[in-house]
């Protein structure tokens, strides 16, 4: 295939034994060995399954951590992401690239395209893991990484699983990086304090815990993409440790853009203007952060979350793939649905936009 060396391609190699093993119970996370050939090197890894509900797809996605060498292009571990239920396959890129078009600290993706002893497995999309590699690349202050893993990641006192107190304040929460031993005590007192801060006093105070403009813009993408799951789930903490603030990461947005995690046509009002979660509804009980939330979203609707801006990347992003999902075989006998969804993304686009425009004396 000639076009394929636009892409780079990862041959990747498990002996039968361990490939048996792997398959054997989707939902273990314990890892397997293997070697990954990339642009004639070898690479000694270790592989599982990634995700919840995606495992059960035909097309699976990995976990792959860099056994020897231990790094690989700056990094310990990086996802491979089969986008089995979204039909562009660029949902999740086209949304990262769009939180750090707009300000906000988000995950470096690139397509590959992957063989599993020597047989067409297909593109993925590999995702940066958010670790202290990530914080290292951008030449961030040293700090800590707490992933979101569940519905407990709900800013909440309140457990979103059980329906009753939190037993423990780090629940929803793995620790993926800590800049000192007292990380998690951090984590635990920034949810207390979301909670317990009396209303006379959150404007100033929350400010000294959580850096708010930039958590507005990120609650600013999840309305523009629509990512459901967003606020309670789909994310990272990063915490700065020269200012102690605490900043957030999108993760897993390719239920976004028009279609839900079914790969469902959503509505234009899936996603209510003012969010949800108990952080973002003290926010936004607070005037001047609401205005200032008012006002990036028309900044940002008035720039990035346009047609003339948005669609120009997605058609790009779609004409690159193209060729890769001739040769994907969970996805090349739906080639057709791929064509059409660049009009499923222009139609939520101006859907969105209107919905949005509607909603937006609801921040007065």
């Amino acid at each position: 295939m000639d076009e394929m060396v636009k892409l780079p391609q990862y041959r990747l190699f498990i002996k039968p034994i361990d490939l048996k093993e792997l398959k054997r119970d989707i939902w273990i996370d314990e890892p397997i060995p293997a070697q990954l050939r990339i642009d004639g090197k070898r690479l000694e890894i270790d592989i599982s399954y990634r995700g919840s509900h995606i495992r059960d797809f035909p097309k699976k996605s990995y976990h792959v951590s860099f056994y020897k060498p231990k790094k690989f292009m700056g990094s310990h571990e990086v996802h491979l992401n089969a986008e089995y239920k979204d039909p562009s396959m660029i949902r999740n890129k086209l949304s990262f690239d769009f939180f750090s078009e707009i300000g906000v600290l988000a995950p470096q993706s690139r397509y590959v395209f992957l063989y599993l002893n020597g047989k067409e497995e297909g593109i993925y999309l590999e995702i940066e893991s958010v670790d202290g590699n990530f914080i290292n690349r951008r030449n961030l202050p040293n700090g800590s990484i707490f992933y979101a893993v569940d519905g407990d990641a709900n800013f909440s006192l309140m457990s979103d699983l059980e329906k009753e107190t939190k037993k423990s304040l780090k629940l929803g929460y793995e620790t993926k990086w800590k800049d000192s031993r007292s990380a998690e005590y951090h984590l635990q007192e920034l949810i207390f304090k979301i909670n317990t801060i009396p209303p006379v006093e959150f404007e100033r105070e929350i400010q000294k815990y959580v850096h708010v403009e930039q958590y507005l813009r990120w609650v600013a993408g999840i309305i523009f993409t629509s990512n459901y799951d967003g606020f309670v789930h789909n994310y990272s903490l990063y915490r700065n440790g020269e200012t102690g603030l605490f900043e957030i990461i999108p993760w897993d947005y390719d239920a976004t853009w028009g279609r839900d995690v079914n790969g469902k046509i959503m509505t234009a009002d899936y996603v209510p203007i003012k969010g949800f979660n108990t952080l973002t509804a003290r926010l936004l009980d607070v005037n001047n952060f609401r205005r200032q939330y008012r006002s990036l979203l028309e900044e940002m609707m008035n720039h990035q979350f346009t047609h003339d801006f948005m669609m120009p990347r997605a058609e790009k992003l779609m004409q690159y793939i193209r060729p890769f999902i001739l040769h994907d075989p969970y996805k090349k006998d739906h080639v057709i649905q791929f064509e059409r969804e660049l009009q499923v993304i222009s139609d939520y686009i101006k859907n969105r936009r209107n919905y949005l425009q509607r909603k937006l004396y609801k921040l007065d």
